[in-house]
């Protein structure tokens, strides 16, 4: 029975551009997806998408329209276009049609380059990911071709660590019943493996010949976001029986972006491709940001316009009066007096158009020139490059720069971000002794049964042989080696054994047992394990499993040892063990020392216990399990209870500790960014017990923070809980001192948390709290809860993460940070910019986040002061010359203004000024606090720079016409003229704007004194070249300087002017910064104060006495709940082992 076919309806010629625009996502309808097996024909008829990805912002139709876009949403481009315009009508313009157009189309093309250059870094990552091989089935082998070239219903091969190009219905592998391990920590942040497993139907076909011969349709579910649920059905031809209908659901399903562990191969069909992917549909678009800076930026240019449409208007309005009032003697001007109005709105446009340049049009070019340098610097930062992986900080966006400076919350991922996802044996505690892979020097033993003291491994050895509870020492090395549900494997290259764990905890036991101890697991059968103890070759039969459930928080074997007496080996959390034990325990109380011990440091902590059980006791008990094992009603509760049955009076072994490595410098790091006022979240996948000891181990929770654990299963008692945990925060932050608190949030209850009606108090108990840990949470609720606190705080925040799973959190922050480096990490792609570690954290955001913010301050507030300083002259002269819009300076030195004379003071402040060094914004993290408080560009000072530029507009000028008022300065009785007295004023104010920049320099270095005292040169290097070389070329141009050079330059009022003026403009702010600094200092104050004559540290160290006090704190927690992480995954796990005969050949696909 044939499938019919629809043809899919044409696209119109709407549907094709929009299209080119939007990235589809895919069929929303009700109709299931047909996908033919082993048929391309039909396939392709369908048109599905193409597996190629984009994660960049333009392409090549979408860039003109959105930069344009974006660029005239900036209020200062919208400004220039309207001059320009109102520019290009004849007989309004005082100046050229092209003086503004041109700088405004300059200013665009080079944004543009910038944006071009930005967005091809990500257009290039994109097609390495495309072009990544992997072998597609062509009807009689596997070919290798590019991922871009796979097609929904393509059969491939995925190999050993690969990563899955698209979404794939599992079909066969190598290992038994289609069985294969995967790990998505790139998707969900979980590093323990999940096992997926074909339909026996398809499970049989291991090789391309046996692949030729299947032949079906799969009904699929339309794509959608949803990474846990999938509904499908295979219907495959029965010859000569009809069609037979099989169910697929998500545990067949592999996804995009996970990659397969422990399993030589795959093959796999493809449903989903390219952005129809269940891991694209889960990553937005990228966003376009815009920084905080930049934002008021644009608002500080409106009130710029303000007074820029005010001026105009009062210089309007004067003409009018003067023409009304003064008509009879200006009739040369021929305006009669019924067009006086109109002259009027069109003064107020040539107004405009004189006094343009207040609003500076270079800045937004000087501001990108500036934050590409800066982040040129950030990726040439040697203190942030990564040796091991050769890979350096890469700012992928310059435009968000300054954002580094204001970050108040940071939102981590855990796996591999902040740890390495490795997990190595440190420590164990056997028969009341600790044992360490490097004991404490502190700790060494006063004897050979010192349970405060710390062995070596290599003395576990020996203790082996001569200790008197040598045979608990075995016994516990045995229950190492026998009690998991590992599956051993021979690398024949390597020539050794190696082991599959769904759980990572589990790899590292055994891997301990086996690398350290010699008590080797070899090979698993269906019934039995065989281990090599000490050389020696043991069969072990495997009678029950009793498995691990987060209720039951244990595991146990019941086992036939090669001696034929039948034990029991269980291990767990020590809280479910203790309780199981007998009442002749010896180890009790030294082995729950050592645990508080190991959980101070951070480790994850195992007990161990056996006991020996009769045959009687073992036959009668096995009879109840397989009535459990074989019941229909509540089976997972019946087997339970039969394992409760013979899990008790067991004898404690020890317990076992393992570190889940964290990367270099991460609690240091944490640390210092809470002292910088940055509170770090940490949004994970993994499960409660795990996060709560990374938190402890990485110091973002502390030992005087009252916790908050919220893990309610519905709407109702989880509202109950805020909203009672927020009035007891409350309650305390009103009437007393308190220790800090921290919320720790399962993913259920958030997902409760963010709804509308809850979202706001979630909001306010998790910003009282010092850390937040939020766990088993997915992508989209990593993006929701960035939202809310965006939604409800005007705060910067940040998100950092490595894997796709990060993707959505890093697009909806303000900053998103890709931590790089390793294959395979699709966070780094889409983020702003890109680090190798979490320590790298801290110098991006103290030093180059604050110089940054503070530069960019700076520098923008000197751009505004030196335009309106300059240009207000001019409208002090219109006054005098009866608003006629004559203008004081000549015209081609005015154009050069922001272009020679005051280009680079501005450019040396943005690049290398530096308010305190980079060891001093490191010693003292608390600077950071002023970045946040936004200290440094605020209205307050914006008011102030341009306060203080009309204070020296008016000085300069007014002084000016005071000195010269009868223009009689020279002795031959020349006067000096408007061109004379204008040159002098344009030179002083030149001077005042240089001597302003050298007084709000924090640090000179050889660029500066380039900058500032150097413009100063080019301005008398251009006067003279100008007026000798201008009036001889063709264009008629510089005839007001005509001979000026010899009467200005040896004038002694000109000098006297020159040097006396601006001195007495600067004199204010000097005063000024005299008195803020000596009796309204500021932190920075100090802190440059300590710099400049390099005074010692002189604070106490507290650092020991804090230890102190943190270790009993913490084991005052451990007692009142000890609940150590146990990590160990919750799937069918004694049917899986049951499966395999590793002493058999695999198929080699």
């Amino acid at each position: 029975m044939k499938e019919k076919q629809r043809k899919p309806p044409r696209k119109s010629v709407k549907d094709t551009i929009k299209g080119l625009f939007s990235r589809g996502k895919g069929v929303t309808d009700g109709s299931p997806r047909i996908i033919h097996i082993n048929n391309k024909e039909l396939n392709n008829q369908q048109k599905f998408m193409s597996n190629s990805v984009s994660t960049a912002k333009y392409n090549l139709f979408t860039f003109l329209p959105k930069f344009l876009y974006e660029e005239f949403s900036k209020s200062a481009n919208v400004f220039f276009l309207f001059i320009s315009g109102i520019q290009q009508i004849p007989n309004i313009s005082p100046t050229s049609k092209y003086t503004t157009l041109g700088p405004l189309v300059i200013v665009l093309l080079i944004t543009a380059v910038k944006e071009i250059i930005e967005d091809f870094g990500v257009h290039k990552s994109d097609r390495e990911l495309n072009s990544r091989k992997c072998k597609i089935y062509d009807g009689s082998q596997f070919v290798d071709k590019p991922w871009r070239d796979l097609q929904v219903g393509d059969i491939c091969r995925i190999d050993n660590s690969q990563f899955f190009p698209a979404d794939l219905i599992l079909l066969s592998s190598s290992e038994p019943e289609g069985l294969c391990y995967i790990e998505t920590s790139n998707l969900d942040g979980e590093v323990n493996l999940k096992i997926k497993q074909a339909l026996p139907e398809t499970a049989i076909h291991t090789s391309p010949a046996q692949l030729s011969t299947m032949e079906g349709v799969i009904k699929s579910e339309q794509p959608n976001n949803r990474l846990y649920n999938y509904d499908g059905t295979l219907t495959t031809a029965n010859h000569g029986l009809g069609s037979r209908d099989y169910p697929l659901d998500p545990s067949m399903l592999l996804l995009r972006g996970a990659q397969l562990r422990n399993t030589s191969w795959i093959y796999g069909l493809v449903v989903f491709t390219g952005h129809e992917t269940k891991l694209m549909l889960n990553s937005s678009k990228k966003p376009t940001k815009a920084s905080n800076v930049t934002r008021i930026t644009n608002r500080n240019i409106m009130y710029l316009f303000a007074m820029l449409v005010a001026m105009s208007i009062l210089c309007s309005v004067g003409s009018y009066a003067i023409s009304k009032k003064d008509g009879d003697a200006r009739d040369y001007m021929m305006i009669p007096d019924a067009e006086l109005g109109k002259e009027f709105g069109l003064n107020i446009l040539t107004f405009m158009i004189l006094f343009n340049s207040f609003i500076p049009i270079s800045l937004m070019v000087t501001m990108e020139i500036v934050k590409y340098i800066q982040a040129i610097m950030i990726d040439n930062d040697l203190d942030i490059y990564y040796e091991k992986t050769d890979t350096p900080a890469v700012a992928r966006s310059s435009s968000l720069i300054e954002e580094l400076g204001q970050v108040e919350y940071v939102f981590s991922d855990k796996t591999g971000t902040l740890t390495c996802n490795e997990m190595e044996f440190r420590q164990c505690s056997i028969g009341g002794l600790s044992y360490a892979t490097l004991p404490d020097p502190d700790k060494r033993p006063t004897s050979d049964n010192d349970p405060n003291g710390q062995y070596s491994f290599q003395q576990l050895e020996t203790h082996l042989d001569t200790s008197p509870d040598q045979y608990v020492i075995n016994e516990f090395l045995t229950s190492l080696m026998t009690c998991h549900t590992v599956i051993p494997e021979m690398d024949q290259e390597l020539g050794k054994v190696i082991y599959q764990a769904s759980s990572p905890d589990e790899a590292a036991l055994v891997n301990g047992a086996s690398d350290v101890f010699g008590y080797q697991f070899t090979a698993r059968k269906p019934h039995s394990i065989t281990c090599l103890r000490k050389g020696v070759e043991e069969e072990y039969q495997i009678l029950n499993v009793c498995e691990f459930n987060s209720t039951r928080k244990r595991m146990s074997v019941v086992l036939r040892g090669p001696d034929g007496r039948v034990k029991l080996y269980c291990k767990g959390a020590d809280t479910v063990i203790l309780e199981r034990l007998s009442k002749d325990n010896p180890f009790v109380e030294p082995t729950l020392a050592h645990l508080e011990n190991y959980a101070c440091e951070g480790l994850r902590t195992l007990c161990f216990a056996m006991r020996d059980i009769s045959d009687d006791e073992y036959k009668h008990w096995a009879a109840i399990y397989e009535k459990a094992s074989t019941t229909l009603v509540d089976r997972a509760q019946e087997l339970d209870n039969a394992a409760e049955l013979i899990e008790k009076d067991m004898f404690l072994l020890g317990a076992t500790a393992i570190e889940d490595k964290l990367q270099d410098g991460v609690p240091d790091t944490i640390h210092t960014l809470h002292e910088a006022n940055i509170k770090v979240w940490v949004l994970t996948g993994d499960r409660q017990e795990t996060a709560i000891n990374i938190g402890y181990s990485c110091k973002l929770l502390t030992e005087e923070m009252d916790l908050i654990i919220c893990d309610e299963e519905d709407h109702m008692s989880t509202k109950a809980f805020l909203e009672d945990k927020l009035a007891h925060v409350l309650t305390l932050s009103e009437h007393m001192e308190h220790d800090p608190f921290a919320l720790i949030i399962e993913g259920k209850a958030l997902t409760y948390a963010l709804e509308k009606d809850l979202e706001k108090t979630f909001y306010d108990l998790a910003t009282r709290c010092k850390a937040v840990v939020c766990c088993r949470v997915s992508p989209l609720q990593k993006a929701l809860v960035v939202k809310v606190v965006k939604k409800f705080s005007k705060s910067i925040l940040l998100a950092i993460g490595d894997g796709a799973n990060d993707v959505s959190m890093i697009q909806a922050a303000h900053v998103g940070i890709g931590i790089s480096g390793v294959e395979g990490l699709q966070a780094a792609r889409s983020a702003d910019f890109a680090i190798s570690q979490f320590r790298f954290l801290k110098k991006l955001l103290l030093v180059h986040g604050a110089w940054a913010y503070q530069r960019l301050s700076k520098m923008i507030f000197f751009y505004f002061y030196k335009n309106v300083a300059m240009y207000l002259t001019q409208f002090w002269y219109a006054i005098f010359n009866g608003f006629s819009g004559q203008t004081l300076y000549e015209s081609w030195t005015m154009s050069c203004f922001n272009v020679f004379f005051t280009f680079l003071p501005p450019m040396a402040i943005g690049i290398f000024d530096q308010f305190a060094s980079a060891r001093l914004l490191d010693k003292y993290p608390q600077m950071y606090i002023l970045g946040q408080k936004n200290e440094f560009f605020n209205q307050k000072r914006f008011w102030g720079w341009i306060v203080n530029a009309v204070y020296h507009s008016a000085l300069l000028y007014f002084l000016g016409m005071a000195a010269f008022v009868d223009d009689s300065v020279f002795t031959t009785g020349f006067s000096g003229g408007q061109w004379w007295v204008g040159t002098t004023i344009f030179s002083a104010t030149l001077a005042t704007i240089l001597w302003k920049a050298a007084l709000i320099t924090d640090i000179w270095t050889k660029y500066t004194f380039i900058a500032i005292p150097g413009s100063m040169v080019i301005w008398f290097i251009f006067l003279p070249l100008v007026a000798y070389v201008g009036p001889l070329l063709p264009w008629e141009i510089f005839q007001e300087y005509y001979g000026i050079v010899p009467l200005l330059l040896g004038n002694v009022n000109f000098w006297l002017f020159f040097i006396v003026v601006p001195l007495a403009c600067v004199l204010r702010d000097y005063i000024w910064k005299y008195i803020k600094r000596m009796y309204r200092p500021q932190s920075y104050h100090y802190i440059q104060e300590i710099q400049k004559y390099n005074f010692p540290d002189y604070r106490p160290r507290m650092d020991r006495f804090r230890r102190a006090v943190n270790k009993v704190r913490k084991i005052q927690r451990l007692k009142q709940s000890r609940g150590f992480a146990f990590a160990q995954n919750e799937t069918d796990q004694s049917r899986i082992i049951r499966m395999y005969d590793t002493t058999q050949q695999k198929p080699s696909g």
